[in-house]
């Protein structure tokens, strides 16, 4: 069995810098819920998941966030 690597947590610039997307359209598939949710890491401080923006980027026209995450 192999071990899979921890899933790092992105900041804003890099899914930004990684996806191609503006500020504004990435907050707005997040509202649509066509883009992941972001995840607390510290009180004022959010980040995404690397392999849900993998995941993403697989097929971004047709990603719908799974509310059982």
């Amino acid at each position: 069995m192999t071990e899979q690597p921890p899933d790092r947590i992105l900041r804003l610039n890099a899914v930004l810098d990684r996806t191609g997307l503006t500020r504004a359209t990435l907050y707005r598939k997040i509202q649509a819920g066509t883009f992941p949710k972001q995840v607390r890491i510290a009180m004022r401080c959010t980040g995404w998941r690397e392999s849900a923006i993998r995941e993403w980027m697989r097929n971004p026209m047709f990603y719908e966030v799974d509310e059982a995450r």
